[in-house]
């Protein structure tokens, strides 16, 4: 399905190709496997890639493909089958309800984030749409090759898990936002949550992206999009809007900003309750 509602503002050429040679570069570094064994990491952005240990990033360095990801390019579509799992560089994915005709975003991916991992124990099928929000770049891993690669790279697999942990949070909290916050709060707490997730105060959104995504009307968005302005918390142009002070914002944002963000950071503690769920997600991975 083609997103009608996202705009980016001339810019776009100079980002794809800024991606192309990023890409470029990063699959040299990538398939250069001797520096990987002997000790250095090779770059990469990706929070979870750059997280594990150097054995298992060589071990499924050899899979990964780098890729640019271009504007309204779709990874996943729903009931259809994927064939590839995309951990992030750089870049806005966004993950989606698709319901008759209407459209509403449930979470935003970026650098630390993974496009399909929820597959992995969920089955063949993907259940949301995921489309790219703001060019940027990735890695990508056939799902066939990661599943065969997870019982032997354990730091692989627990990150994956407890990232699909933090994206469901993610995803029911802005359910719950949608029907329990207003719309200023909203607001501020969808931008901050880019501007984390793409790692930039610049944010290449119009109005009519935001109030078809988040499901509000268009001149209310306008309305307090304004105010924000007022306030210099943000500055807008055509296609273009900028965080200016982005601690006030953060103030202005509902309580589902500090429990989402959150739920992403809370990764270096493992308790014995992650590592039944790693267990269960075995299960799940070896019965496919």
């Amino acid at each position: 399905m083609t997103d009608q509602f996202l705009s980016v503002s001339g810019g776009r050429k100079y980002l794809e190709a800024a991606t192309f040679k990023q890409a470029s570069d990063m699959q040299g570094l990538l398939y250069r496997r001797s520096p990987v064994c002997s000790g250095t990491r090779p770059f990469v952005k990706n929070g979870i890639l750059a997280s594990i240990a150097l054995e298992e990033l060589a071990a499924i360095g050899e899979y990964l493909e780098p890729v640019v990801l271009r504007e309204r390019m779709i990874l996943q579509e729903p009931k259809k089958q994927i064939e590839h799992i995309y951990f992030i560089e750089s870049g806005l994915v966004s993950l989606r309800i698709l319901a008759a005709e209407s459209i509403l975003e449930t979470a935003v991916i970026g650098h630390r984030g993974v496009v399909g991992a929820s597959l992995l124990a969920e089955g063949h099928l993907a259940t949301r749409q995921s489309v790219v929000l703001v060019s940027g770049s990735a890695y990508r891993i056939l799902v066939q090759e990661l599943r065969r690669l997870l019982p032997k790279c354990s730091e692989v697999r627990e990150h994956l898990v407890r990232y699909v942990q933090a994206q469901n949070l993610h995803c029911a909290q802005t359910g719950l936002c949608g029907v329990r916050h207003d719309r200023e709060k909203r607001l501020a707490c969808w931008l901050c949550l880019a501007s984390d997730a793409l790692q930039a105060d610049v944010l290449p959104i119009t109005h009519d992206y935001l109030s078809s995504m988040l499901g509000l009307r268009r001149p209310g968005v306008t309305e307090t999009l304004i105010r924000f302005e007022q306030q210099e918390l943000i500055r807008k142009t055509r296609g273009i809007l900028q965080i200016r002070d982005r601690r006030s914002l953060e103030q202005k944002a509902c309580s589902c900003y500090k429990l989402i963000t959150g739920a992403y950071f809370a990764t270096e503690f493992v308790s014995s309750a992650t590592d039944g769920v790693c267990a269960s997600f075995d299960s799940h991975v070896s019965s496919i």
